[in-house]
Parts: structure tokens; sequence; C-alpha cells
């Protein structure tokens, strides 16, 4: 059995009222998670009923999924702002980073039966301009995210939110993958370009989730 994480809560000298306003805008952070993906999922999910787009529908339920992260999340920052002691830090962080990892598998199991549909059916989404301007504008917002995220995870030495980084990261590639499988149904007739694509990322997703679930990786 892995060990787990012991990281000091307070490690780097990180000052209490500096360590106060990281959690701020790591909460920040998280409710700006939640407001873009429940607007993106709403809007992907219906483009895609629309235009019977089984990749835009996986990337409208894939927001939805991130939205779950960004709440685990709130909960875990919200009960820090509330003056844990640091052993109960340590096990909240745990407890959060495993609910991260489980939503991790979800979104790995969902997006691989998802495209094995798409290629067992071919089915053939219509172009829709509203999906190409949704993923678009959905990579730089989640590239900024994720790093903005990633900062905030080093700083607090929280493996729960660095994977939560991780999953907004994950967000981006499926824009990216929706985007291309779109694009180029759209331009070329490749109906399978975007369920393989998809495909191989769940290796990367199940992977990122088995390590958040046992704890390895300590990010001290």
């Amino acid at each position: 059995m892995a060990e787990a994480c012991t990281c000091p809560v307070h490690a780097n000298g990180v000052p209490a009222g500096e360590r106060a306003g990281l959690l701020r805008r790591a909460l920040r952070l998280e409710y700006l998670t939640i407001g873009w993906n429940i607007v993106e999922g709403l809007i992907a999910v219906t483009a895609a009923l629309a235009a019977g787009s089984v990749a835009l529908l996986g990337f409208g339920i894939d927001s939805f999924v991130e939205t779950a992260s960004g709440a685990i999340l709130l909960w875990r920052l919200r009960t820090e702002a509330r003056h844990l002691a640091p052993i109960d830090l340590a096990a909240l962080d745990r407890r959060a980073h495993r609910f991260v990892g489980l939503s991790l598998f979800l979104l790995a199991a969902y997006v691989a039966i998802d495209a094995s549909h798409a290629l067992l059916t071919g089915e053939r989404p219509a172009p829709t301009l509203v999906g190409l301007g949704l993923t678009s504008l959905s990579l730089p917002v989640m590239l900024w995210l994720g790093r903005a995220k990633r900062r905030a995870a080093l700083r607090l030495e929280s493996r729960a939110m660095e994977s939560d980084a991780f999953q907004t990261t994950a967000c981006m590639w499926l824009s990216a993958v929706t985007l291309a499988g779109i694009g180029l149904n759209a331009a070329l007739g490749w109906w399978w370009a975007d369920p393989v694509a998809a495909l191989v990322m769940t290796v990367f997703l199940a992977h990122e989730g088995r390590e958040a679930w046992r704890g390895e990786e300590c990010a001290c």
C-alpha cells in the first residue's frame, strides 16, 4: 500500500496572511471554473443535440464533470478557510484528492464509451458554427485556468488542486479534439478523427486518475 503524502501545510515558510490570500485566489479560480463550465456545458449540449454531434455532446457533458470537480475543490478550500488544524487539513486534502481522482475515472470511462459508440455507428455530426466557436474559445480559457490552478496548487501544496488543474487541462485537450473532429469532418469527411483521438486521451485521464486516487506523488 502506498504511503500517504504528509506535506506540511505551511511549508516554504508561507505566512498565515499570505496563505489566506492564496486561498482566496484559489477560491476565485474555482468559482470561475464552475461558472464557465456550466455555461459552456449548456451551450455545447444544446448545439450538439441540434447538430447530432456525438463529439460535441461528450464535450458538453465533460464540462459538467469539470463543474463537479470544481465543487469538490470549493468544499476543500472553504473548509481550510474556516481554520481547521493542520492535521485535519492533511486528511481533508487526501479525501478531496481521491474525490478528484474518482471524477477523472468517470470522465475517462464516459469518453471511452462515447468514442467507441461513435466509431461503431459511424455517426457523422452536421457542421455547427456554435460548436466551432465554443471549442475555439474554450482552448485559451482552459489553458489559462489550468496554469493558474497549478501555480496555486504548488503554493498551497495541495495535491487535490493539482489534480483538478490537470482535469482543467484535460478539458482543454477535449476542446482541441472536439474542434479537430468537427473541423475535419466538415472539411474532409473524416468522421473517425474525433473518436480515435478521444480514445487515445482516455489513457492519460485514467493514468492521472489512478495517481490521484492512490496519492503516490507528493507535491512538496
